[in-house]
């Protein structure tokens, strides 16, 4: 029984299961295409990675080029723009869109490489304590406990002082201190699966406990550790620019939407939009990655929310 049998046997299970001539998987894209949170979500997702990607063709300057000439340049909009900065300029002269637009590739890279390394820990860590139990499942929950009760900014920052602050370190460490919540969520549901008649079916036909945890638990989690991969996904990137706010994440001259905001801070009260403009794109690249999840979550849960 995989994933997506469950999740079309949830659909199916839910009141829009009864209206006549609808196949579960009907139902589902139903689900899918009429969340209006998560295709607003997913469109921002979608829009924010096509901006990464296409950041050299669309960044109208370079974005580590000074020009002491045009320093501190304001908006096109705004007394004393400049057509050719249309988001003006920094403290160093260089264009704020382009910095603004190469900030997305720091941030996409940072936040999917750290969720993605949180998953792997936590996953792992969960579905051996909700699998086999006993004093595994002891010292996972010891460890779960000792790591919640660290300081995770504080440690973050003593971490990245150490070892020496890059854009690798700082994926590291912030996936290293992000795993408490898919440990959490896959032991639980490991605990439940592991009951059910189709895994004792596995078990009695001779499968090892590798292969009932790779071919009949983990296809199982798979919507539940999508959904929370986009919770972290936001989590790590707010994690990544309060270090660089901190002056401990990512270092100058890379653009990154954090360090932005702590070299702008300075100038906030007579260039706000030096603060204003990365804070904004830190919204909608968060909140696009937590419209998108809680989305997930309706449309796999029985009742089917719709938002």
């Amino acid at each position: 029984m995989t994933d997506t049998d469950m999740t079309l046997a949830a659909v199916d299970s839910g009141p829009e299961a009864e209206a006549e001539g609808l196949t579960p998987g009907q139902i589902f894209r139903q689900r899918l295409f009429g969340h209006t949170g998560f295709l607003i979500g997913a469109g921002l997702l979608l829009l924010i990675a096509l901006i990464a990607l296409l950041a050299p063709y669309i960044a109208p300057h370079d974005p580590f080029q000074q020009s002491l000439a045009n320093r501190m340049l304001p908006p096109v909009w705004a007394e004393g723009g400049n057509p050719d900065y249309l988001l003006g300029t920094d403290q160093n002269g260089r264009d704020y869109l382009s910095r603004l637009i190469y900030g997305t590739r720091v941030s996409i890279t940072i936040g999917v490489g750290a969720a993605t390394i949180g998953m792997l820990i936590g996953v792992t860590l969960g579905v051996l304590a909700g699998y086999f139990g006993g004093w595994v499942d002891h010292a996972i929950s010891f460890l779960l406990t000792a790591q919640l009760a660290l300081p995770g900014l504080l440690l973050a920052m003593a971490l990245v002082f150490i070892i020496g602050p890059s854009i690798w370190v700082v994926i590291g460490i912030v996936g290293v201190l992000h795993w408490t919540y898919y440990l959490v969520v896959t032991r639980a549901a490991t605990q439940r699966i592991r009951s059910l008649d189709f895994v004792a079916a596995a078990a009695a036909s001779g499968a090892t406990p590798r292969q009932i945890i790779w071919h009949e638990i983990l296809p199982n989690l798979a919507s539940s550790i999508i959904v929370i991969f986009t919770f972290e996904l936001g989590i790590a990137i707010l994690a990544e620019s309060s270090l660089s706010f901190l002056g401990v994440g990512i270092q100058p001259p890379t653009p990154s939407w954090g360090l932005m905001i702590a070299e702008g801070k300075q100038a906030m009260f007579y260039r706000p939009w030096l603060v204003v403009l990365p804070g904004i794109c830190l919204f909608l690249l968060v909140i696009g990655a937590n419209l998108m999840g809680d989305g997930l979550r309706d449309i796999t849960s029985p009742e089917g929310r719709s938002k």
